[in-house]
């Protein structure tokens, strides 16, 4: 019964330390502050911002591809305990590059230190808790996963906000968020451990066909990530994540640009206000979509949901290229948002049932290198447009991100739907 219980703690810190990591997902909020700030200063550019937050999440997705591999030599303690620690360096390095108004600074400290440590934070809740809960994998990796995408409603509408308000300065916020973070991210992160060896939850017996097929216990995680179906569990990944995440770099300036055409005469700090607004609203659908579409691929299977997911979003893509109304671009936003937080809670217990809970970790941790990739091509196609075409930005940003989905949408029609992706009712 303690081992029950206590599953379910370990689960909440996890979800707590996942929102912590999350506020990554707030960059939007800073991307516009920055490059206002620093373009007449220093000559900043949205693209070479853009870059502080592709940085982060190239190096979240190849550092829990390592971290994947290290956890059990590591321990999800240490591993979770050191990715706190450097998430929250992150910002004290980043504050200081702002302070000496330097770009390559930034680079380095939010991009690469905080990147390396959203990595080891991120791997190490979902592999540890995908142990604990054989039972109900899609809800309760779904369920801690969801504590990151709701990062981002605790950024533009708690945390940024009111630091910015009390000492109105981007240096003084971000070297505070660099103390907060550190309490929160390192405390939970002391809670993270795998169950004893044989462990099940009460009344649970693992089903048949998890001994047989791809999941395998011959199967090694080289031979999984070198397998025809991880490629195309991967790609397909990315194309969900370069869709959505280019939406997530720049949803705010995208709204404020809708507001804008819509009337002119609306004040920058109240078009600000609509684009945190619409970041906190959003990040709800992000975190709300991990749980969701967790818990449907239970029923339904995990082939079966990104195909849902993928094919609905390619309907919503192509409307926001046709919608000029900023009221209909922030609900399309947040559909995407649904689907692209479904991706992230959906892949963990599709990696456990197709390649086997005993390489899960590694071969998670190789998946999530679709994520670095995505980090890098989605904001940085979004950026270049608006930099250099940007009446036509918006247009064709969604424009290619309709192109992605309907690629991924296509590939994962040659993943095979199996039965033991689909947890018994």
């Amino acid at each position: 019964m303690a081992e029950r219980s206590g599953r379910w703690l370990i689960a909440i810190m996890g979800a707590v330390l996942m929102l912590c990591l999350g506020t990554v997902y707030a960059w939007s909020f800073f991307q516009d502050l920055l490059v206002r700030q620093y373009h007449d200063l220093n000559g900043w550019l949205n693209s070479q911002v853009a870059w502080v937050f592709s940085l982060a999440i190239f190096f979240l997705g190849v550092t829990a591809a390592w971290g994947g591999t290290q956890l059990p030599k590591i321990g999800p303690r240490r591993m979770a305990m050191l990715g706190g620690l450097l998430f929250s360096a992150g910002y004290l390095v980043a504050g200081a590059a702002l302070q000496i108004r330097s770009l390559s600074l930034l680079y380095v400290g939010y991009g690469a230190l905080g990147g390396i440590g959203l990595g080891l934070g991120y791997v190490t809740p979902v592999a540890t808790i995908s142990k604990w809960f054989p039972d109900r994998k899609g809800l309760a990796t779904g369920m801690v996963i969801m504590g990151f995408g709701l990062g981002a409603l605790l950024m533009s509408k708690v945390l940024a906000p009111l630091l910015l308000d009390l000492t109105g300065s981007l240096v003084s916020a971000f070297l505070l968020l660099g103390a907060v973070f550190f309490v929160f991210t390192v405390g939970p992160a002391a809670f993270m451990r795998n169950p004893e060896k044989g462990w099940l939850p009460a009344g649970y017996s693992p089903p048949a066909a998890a001994s047989k097929g791809p999941a395998s216990s011959s199967l090694t995680p080289r031979g999984a990530v070198f397998s025809g179906r991880f490629a195309l569990m991967w790609l397909v990944f990315f194309c969900n994540i370069t869709a959505g995440i280019a939406i997530i770099g720049f949803q705010s300036p995208l709204l404020q640009s809708l507001w804008k055409k819509a009337d002119p005469s609306l004040p920058a700090a109240l078009l600000a206000g609509f684009g945190a607004t619409l970041i906190a609203v959003s990040s709800l659908f992000n975190g709300a979509g991990r749980f969701f579409w967790g818990a449907v691929s239970d029923r339904i299977g995990r082939v079966q949901t990104f195909r849902i997911m993928l094919g609905s979003e390619i309907v919503v893509f192509v409307a926001l290229v046709l919608t000029g109304s900023p009221w209909l671009f922030a609900v399309l936003v947040c559909w995407v948002l649904l689907c692209y937080g479904g991706g992230f809670g959906t892949m963990p217990a599709f990696v456990s049932d197709t390649f086997g809970q005993h390489i899960m970790a590694p071969v998670y941790g190789a998946i999530l290198t679709a994520w670095s990739a995505a980090g890098i091509v989605g904001p940085q196609i979004v950026a270049i447009l608006k930099d250099r075409v940007p009446d036509r930005a918006s247009f064709l940003s969604f424009i290619v991100g309709a192109c992605f989905l309907a690629i991924g949408f296509a590939l994962s029609l040659a993943i095979p739907g199996k039965p033991s992706e689909r947890r018994p009712s």
